[in-house]
């Protein structure tokens, strides 16, 4: 693998934020602390030099981010705590705490769900690629909510067949701008790496993959609604992409733009929730599949964490109140 490499411009609405923020917020499978490293070791740098991680932004710099490819190592164990929703001898299932990246890569070594399994199993080394054992699929750091992990080989060709053939039920709860105009709807297009910024994912790329996303409305409130997604496909930020360009862009997502709908929020308050949560309102709710090796369908569930679930509770609370947030 060769060094990635990044240019990235800062937005005007960027200005005040920390350097380290912004960067963790944009790099999303980068922690704060990966990014720190990076701007240490001299991997970030801005028109005038090199920074620091402290350095507050004004909005309209240009930032040249490189990041080194993983080291080709097996991933050391680490004692970080887990939320096992269950477990037997093939497999293990994670309710996934927001902010945390699945699996070691550029820039990331430690910390990851891959660390905590390996300190937490004794039988995953080797399944799925060194820096990767057992993951069969992944979420994005900043999203939440229940993941499979595979323990052995039999394990994972099962589980990984049943996601090639989009025969996992998963469902994703969601906090969107915007009262959409149907209760549901499908979006449905070619997802690939964004022509310009390559940090995202884009349904405008020239070749892309296929996607597919159902979703619908559970609840609205005015300018925000909870909506249900299910997937037919799991393609890279499907979900963040296929709801920004269609004009339902999620609460608090970084890295994909919401058309200024924070900006003219009036609510303070719910400004402020959403700021705090620094990230997409986004829960993988439900995971449903055929146990690989006994063949019993497992489907697992899980609340959305606090700061997801108190802005929802916020929306009801103000909703059921007479207001509006426009």
């Amino acid at each position: 693998m060769e060094t990635t490499h990044y240019c990235i411009e800062v937005p005007a609405e960027a200005a005040g934020q920390r350097l380290d923020a912004f960067l963790a917020a944009r790099l999303t499978d980068l922690s704060r602390a990966a990014v720190q490293r990076l701007i240490d070791d001299g991997q970030v740098l801005l028109t005038e030099g090199k920074p620091r991680s402290s350095m507050k932004l004004a909005g309209g710099e240009q930032i040249t981010v490189e990041i080194p490819p993983p080291a080709p190592a097996v991933p050391l164990a680490e004692q970080i705590p887990l939320d096992i929703l269950y477990e037997d001898h093939d497999l293990i299932v994670i309710n996934k705490s927001a902010g945390m990246t699945v699996h070691p890569g550029a820039g990331v070594d430690s910390g990851t769900l891959v660390n905590a399994l390996l300190g937490h199993c004794t039988d995953l080394s080797g399944i799925g690629g060194e820096i990767r054992p057992g993951i069969v699929h992944r979420l994005d750091k900043g999203t939440s909510g229940v993941l499979v992990v595979a323990k052995n080989d039999i394990a994972h060709r099962g589980l990984a067949e049943q996601f090639a053939a989009h025969s996992i039920k998963r469902l994703y709860w969601a906090l969107i701008y915007g009262s959409p105009n149907e209760d549901t709807g499908k979006v449905s297009n070619s997802i690939g790496r964004h022509p310009t910024d390559r940090l995202r994912m884009s349904g405008k790329a020239k070749h892309g993959k296929e996607a597919t996303t159902n979703w619908r409305v559970l609840e609205r409130f005015g300018a925000a609604s909870l909506v249900q997604l299910r997937l037919e496909t799991g393609r890279t930020h499907q979900i963040r992409v296929h709801l920004s360009e269609a004009n339902m862009p999620l609460l608090g997502d970084p890295l994909y733009p919401d058309g200024g709908r924070f900006n003219n929020l009036k609510d303070t308050r719910l400004k402020g929730m959403i700021s705090h949560l620094g990230r997409q309102a986004l829960h993988a709710r439900v995971l449903g599949f055929i146990h690989p090796l006994t063949g019993q369908y497992l489907e697992f569930s899980s609340e959305p964490p606090e700061d997801f679930s108190g802005i929802l509770a916020y929306l009801r609370e103000t909703a059921a109140a007479g207001a509006t947030f426009s």
